[in-house]
């Protein structure tokens, strides 16, 4: 897919990133809309709910019962370098 636009923001101490007016009027960014963020080493990419295939789906749905069993800072401390 070519890239039709590049924009700028900034980072806030609480880690929030505001998408510019235009391109949530323009794209599927509109409030409320569910957002997946992929993490690749050298980049971050918000893409819709929409757009993901059913695959991505299943390892969507894993993350969320897994968090469900994480249960303190201790567990997290105890497997933050799995």
């Amino acid at each position: 897919m070519p890239l039709v636009e590049m924009r700028t923001a900034t980072i806030t101490k609480k880690g929030q990133v505001v998408i510019p007016k235009e391109l949530r009027e323009s794209k599927e960014f509109k409030e409320g809309a569910k957002v997946i963020i992929l993490a690749f080493s050298d980049r971050i990419e918000l893409r819709p709910m929409k757009q993901i295939s059913e695959k991505l789906f299943t390892a969507i749905a894993s993350e969320k019962s897994l968090a469900k069993n994480w249960l303190s800072r201790e567990d997290e401390k105890a497997w933050k370098d799995l």
